[in-house]
């Protein structure tokens, strides 16, 4: 471990980092009222606790109030932000970590019509794609006020007792006035690189001003906007020997692409089925012309990975900000030699989908990240009653509880009916090569349920009787759901005629050869059984109720299905309803009706496939329920507070968690889970 790369010190201007790794800036939607709460502390603090060198914390914090928040950020634009800042400090300090807040004012990346209703502000008027306002061109006495915005913000973040301070410049003000993509001015503050870089050389003055000579300043900026009339990896390689030679800056923190766009976004941020490390080239360009310490973070999800980047000194500090927040103990159980035991990020981009969606963050296979209040990260082991727990299902509710319940100290039972374990999402990892990741989310369960001792019956359904013949103590019914195809109106004919998604993609009906997948979810279901059938040769139609393809999906993982649509020809139809499918000289008559105006048109394909969600498999937890104590009854409020469950006598008591209840999602059924068994 001694002579590990990942576990070398770095000295960073006047602080030295305990280790190479760091969970880069960003914004999990936990702040209330743009400040750092409990939940913010705790979810940073988690990381130090867990090992890690540095975490950055607040993400796109915001230094005026004409950069309003759209993700919840911080507000560094006055003192009410320093107490709470402060404690977040003392909390990462006291387990050995370093800790540095980003600052930012976002530009034209950003809303006008939330906050304080002020017009979003840039070098010229040029709108952002994503954002959409069109910003007011900024005066001098406005480019004055930020520049002082960001050395005030600058002395709060030392004043709170934090490490460091971050400037970004990714598709914010200050490469806003670097790209003339966006900067179109003609007075000094445009035209040349030198009066494009004057805005960036006062906001760092000003906050150099600020914090002094010993208080570390970084810069996170792009390596190549890769956008047409941006910046090349050229310029910016110029742009960053030049922030090198004023000695305002102790770091320097690459990412690569733009992220103006959906497009963009997901280059810059990586998403399932891309490689590993994609965007490390443009880091290693800037590194080349640097004699600074230079950070990456860009799908860095694994220790490998990672290790191989400091090792060949490509950068200084690699990120892994995705891979902590689904197991936020990474360098711990590098430094116990026990790599084995970390939980991968797959990259499912649960987290980003969602915070572009309006909600907090969160994992997809890791329901304690943003919950450590409530949730323990690690599995306290029972003091009280321990017993025998029965689980029926293997997918990743009946894991996680199998799981939970065996480091808690109960004995448990697991039988699954088919022959592997993971249910849908072993299918869902099955769909197509950029899907298969989704696996290390069953893989990792079914290795820690294992090495808890949780004994896993493969090849075995079990009957009402055969588990009451147990004699169990605890029976959780983790069943999942059967597709459900019920999508045609009432009294319409060709039910028979549909085939679900899990049909086409687990290969139990052939592809045809003209496939139309009517998806009525929205989610990612639909759209890579439309890879897997485009893989086999079909010619597909993609029909939606929903006003657009994918519509549960806002962030990094549509962009690269519809480039594959749309290369491959793929026929998109939102606002569409199924209403009706019949035979025709052998093939399928489809009726689809518009949702807004009743006019209906047909097709002719050889195969109709919906996505509707499932229907739970509950049969098995119905007729055990009148043989247990509690009838199957969960105490909710007991339930949503983290508390145990009443244990009335008589008998074991029964449960049901995941899809077996109500379809909805992974992180949804690994949830349920947790937060039963934990107490149990």
């Amino acid at each position: 471990m001694l002579n590990d790369p990942l576990l070398q010190p770095l000295r960073v201007g006047s602080v030295t980092l305990r280790n190479r790794v760091f969970s880069s800036s960003h914004a999990p939607g936990y702040a209330v009222d743009g400040l750092a709460n409990d939940r913010y502390r705790l979810y940073h603090e988690e990381k130090a606790l867990g090992g890690i060198g540095l975490t950055m914390i607040g993400g796109s914090t915001n230094v005026a109030p004409d950069s309003p928040s759209v993700w919840g950020q911080l507000y560094a634009g006055d003192d009410r932000v320093i107490p709470g800042l402060s404690t977040l400090a003392d909390g990462v300090h006291s387990h050995g970590a370093a800790v540095m807040c980003q600052i930012t004012h976002m530009g034209r990346r950003t809303i006008w019509d939330d906050g304080d209703w002020l017009p979003t502000i840039s070098p010229s008027r040029v709108r952002e794609p994503m954002h959409r306002s069109f910003p007011k061109v900024m005066e001098e006495s406005d480019i004055s006020r930020v520049i002082r915005s960001f050395g005030d913000a600058a002395d709060r973040v030392k004043r709170a007792g934090l490490d460091g301070v971050e400037v970004i410049a990714t598709g914010h003000l200050v490469d806003q006035f670097w790209s003339p993509a966006v900067n179109r001015r003609t007075d000094r503050y445009g035209g040349s690189l030198d009066n494009r870089m004057r805005f960036s050389l006062e906001v760092l003055e000003a906050v150099r001003s600020a914090v002094g000579d010993r208080f570390p300043i970084g810069i996170r900026m792009t390596g190549d906007e890769d956008l047409e009339g941006g910046l090349t990896a050229s310029d910016c390689a110029d742009i960053a020997r030049r922030l090198a030679l004023t000695d305002l800056v102790d770091f320097v923190n690459v990412v690569g692409g733009n992220l103006i766009t959906h497009p963009g976004l997901a280059g810059a941020i990586p998403p399932i089925g891309t490689p590993l490390a994609e965007q490390l080239p443009v880091a290693v360009a800037i590194k080349e012309v640097l004699d600074l310490p230079v950070f990456h973070a860009g799908r860095i999800p694994d220790v490998a990975t990672a290790r191989h980047v400091i090792a060949e000194g490509l950068v200084d500090m690699v990120g892994m900000t995705r891979a902590h927040i689904a197991d936020p103990h990474i360098v711990a159980k590098v430094e116990r030699g026990e790599e084995d035991r970390i939980r991968t990020c797959v990259g499912a981009s649960y987290c980003i989908n969602r915070l572009y969606l309006a909600q907090e963050a969160l994992c997809v296979q890791n329901p304690a990240t943003g919950r450590e209040a409530t949730i323990p990260h690690l599995t306290v082991p029972s003091t009280g009653f321990t017993g025998s727990v029965v689980v029926v299902g293997g997918g990743p509710a009946g894991l996680e509880a199998a799981r939970v319940c065996a480091e808690r100290g109960h004995a448990v039972t697991l039988f699954e009916a088919q022959s592997e374990i993971g249910g849908q999402v072993r299918l869902a990892a099955r769909a197509s090569s950029r899907n298969r990741d989704m696996v290390g989310i069953v893989d990792w369960l079914d290795r820690e349920a294992t090495r808890a001792g949780v004994d896993i019956q493969l090849n075995c359904p079990v009957t009402a009787k055969e588990i009451l013949d147990c004699d169990p103590d605890v029976v959780i019914v983790a069943t999942g759901g059967w597709p459900d195809t019920d999508v045609l109106p009432p009294a319409s004919n060709g039910a028979d005629l549909l085939v679900s998604v899990a049909d086409v993609v687990s290969g139990h009906v052939p592809v045809g050869p003209r496939s139309l997948v009517f998806d009525d979810h929205g989610n990612l279901q639909a759209l890579a059984c439309v890879e897997y059938l485009l893989d086999r040769g079909a010619e597909v139609q993609l029909v939606t109720p929903d006003r657009a393809i994918g519509h549960e999906l806002d962030g990094t993982l549509h962009p690269a299905y519809l480039k594959r649509f749309h290369s491959d020809g793929v026929i998109m139809l939102p606002d569409l309803r199924l209403v009706g499918v019949s035979r025709s000289s052998g093939q399928l008559e489809v009726v689809l009706r518009n949702v807004y105006t009743g006019i209906e048109q047909t097709s002719i394909v050889d195969q109709v496939v919906v996505e509707h969600g499932v229907v739970p498999a509950d049969g098995l937890y119905h007729e055990l329920s009148e043989h247990s104590s509690n009838g199957g009854t969960l105490d909710v409020d007991a339930f949503i507070t983290n508390n145990p469950q009443p244990q009335p006598s008589g008998g074991f008591r029964l449960f049901r968690i995941g899809d077996a209840v109500a379809g909805r999602d992974i992180h949804a059924a690994i949830y349920d889970a947790r937060r039963l068994c934990q107490v149990l």
